[in-house]
């Protein structure tokens, strides 16, 4: 019996620890896929959240401490800057509200790729059914902007720049793009600029606002006016 016995210990130890490893590696798996999902939330500190109020706090949307904890009033500031781009209004700075912000997702997706999927969306609630060189020309105003000194350096980051595009404050952005669309926004990322460096473009029959109309005019397709 007491043989029997013993090898039913080695038998159960044996078990257990394959369990226990099957069981961390699963964590380890788990906290790795985690990781990756790039996801800050109530709670949470670090370089992400820091990078996190800071671009809020330069849009306006927050006006607490820059100090790397994720605490109510940084709550509070996503789930406005949620509220105002069409996003999921949860207070989780998930993937696709750090997209919005122009962070780093984690994803493997590469930085080019989601301008132009971002620009495409632009361009398709900003100006589909303009002509083609015009919706281009909408894709490299924002290109342009990325480029001047005096708007934000990244193309998610002048696209969500509060009050900016229409498309944005009105939800079009979050509509799926048609192919035109994403070739409008790559003939612009590769180069071609209809707008001759133009940073501003609106349709006179809809404007309302009177500063628009002081700019010069550098040239007009379509139903825009594209200025500088």
């Amino acid at each position: 019996m007491k043989r029997h016995t013993k090898i039913a210990w080695v038998y159960f130890i044996f078990l257990s620890m394959l369990t226990a490893g099957f069981l961390l590696s699963k964590q380890a798996n788990d906290y790795k896929d985690f990781s990756k999902a790039a996801v800050s939330y109530y709670g949470s500190s670090g370089r992400e959240v820091l990078q996190i109020q800071k671009r809020l706090q330069a849009w306006g949307y927050y006006k607490g401490p820059v100090d790397g904890k994720y605490g109510y009033q940084t709550y509070q500031a996503v789930r406005y800057f949620q509220s105002k781009n069409g996003l999921a209004v949860d207070g989780v700075a998930g993937k696709s509200t750090l997209a919005a912000l122009g962070l780093p997702t984690g994803t493997s997706t590469a930085p080019a790729n989601r301008d132009v999927d971002l620009l495409a969306r632009l361009v398709y609630g900003e100006s589909r059914g303009e002509p083609y060189e015009g919706q281009v020309a909408v894709a490299a105003v924002v290109l342009n902007r990325v480029s001047d000194s005096r708007f934000p350096k990244s193309v998610a980051s002048v696209i969500y720049q509060p009050g900016a595009f229409d498309a944005v404050d009105d939800g079009q952005i979050n509509l799926t793009p048609n192919d035109t669309a994403y070739r409008a926004a790559r003939d612009a990322l590769n180069g071609w600029d209809p707008s001759y460096g133009c940073i501003y473009y609106y349709n006179p029959a809809t404007a309302t606002s009177k500063w628009i109309w002081s700019r010069p005019i550098i040239v007009k397709i379509g139903s825009h006016n594209f200025c500088k």
